[in-house]
């Protein structure tokens, strides 16, 4: 869905958000040795409650054979959020769901108690090559969810609304309620997960409530976050003292990601492909997954 027109106004009584700081990436490999960008976790910032990782995976222009992605790994305890912006995935879960994720479109995982996964690109799509992009998001569960059944949720670019303004600008809604446009899937915590494109030297609000955690991070392009100036791959961390954020385009323009969420506020321990709210449940996650009991479920 696609809703045309100008973004709805901010209230003139709301207050505008401060950054409090502007971070740099890190750079690692995952899955078969694909780079990505992370915003967070760095030492920096080990999460943004209750967000636990952002990685970026590409883009970058792969030859026939070069595309890689992420074999047969465990997860439990919380949310990934898988986001095509070019290329495309192909999934595959010990609870039997499978799918393509194609450009554009989101598949949204609860591990919840446990769940083995796999996301490779298509056969396809190795063996031509071509442009691979994608974001990698995680959320974390509170206690009382964290032994959920794992369910997945997909939905295509076009059931994801887009709010679009005259400028040119833009505004993604996967999660959440921005400018007037609601994101399609059924969150566990509140939040809110917005893709912005802001055109050159145009200006945009997006809803930040108090009491939640919030950050902007550059996908491409530059401009500013608050007072903040900000370019390609840097993330703006917002304090909470207003409850919305002004973003603004450079010369080309900025592709943001949004995110806002109700920090949980509980301990967290996370070790590899499991987060817990303590060291013994990280161990029997372990255990479980040597003894092949993640994602085995009586119906």
């Amino acid at each position: 869905m696609t809703t045309l027109g100008s973004a709805i106004a901010t209230p003139a009584t709301a207050a505008a958000r401060s950054v409090v700081d502007v971070l740099q990436p890190l750079h690692t490999l995952e899955g078969e040795g694909f780079p990505v960008r992370r915003p967070f976790p760095t030492p920096q910032i080990p999460q943004l409650d209750p967000f636990l990782m952002v990685d970026q995976v590409g883009p970058v222009d792969l030859g026939p054979g070069e595309p890689k992605g992420a074999p047969d790994h465990p997860h439990r305890g919380f949310e990934t959020i898988a986001y095509v912006l070019e290329g495309d995935i192909e999934y595959a879960d010990s609870t039997g769901n499978r799918g393509v994720v194609p450009p554009g479109a989101v598949q949204w995982l609860t591990a919840g108690a446990g769940v083995v996964h796999s996301a490779q690109p298509t056969d396809a799509f190795r063996a031509r090559g071509g442009l691979q992009h994608n974001l990698q998001i995680w959320v974390n569960l509170p206690a009382a969810l964290k032994g959920l059944r794992p369910r997945t949720q997909n939905a295509t670019a076009a059931q994801i609304p887009v709010v679009r303004r005259p400028d040119g600008s833009w505004f993604k809604v996967i999660a959440g309620t921005a400018h007037g446009a609601t994101g399609p899937f059924e969150t566990q915590v509140p939040v809110t997960v917005v893709h912005a494109s802001i055109a050159p030297g145009e200006s945009a609000e997006l809803p930040a409530p108090a009491g939640r955690n919030a950050a902007v991070y550059v996908l491409s392009g530059s401009g500013s976050v608050g007072s903040a100036e900000v370019t390609d791959g840097e993330l703006a961390v917002l304090a909470d003292d207003g409850d919305t954020v002004t973003v603004a385009g450079g010369p080309v323009g900025a592709d943001l990601l949004f995110l806002s969420g109700e920090p949980i506020g509980e301990p967290v321990f996370r070790s590899g492909p499991f987060v817990m709210n303590t060291a013994e449940e990280i161990e029997q996650a372990f255990d479980d997954y040597a003894a092949d009991r993640l994602g085995r479920y009586e119906d």
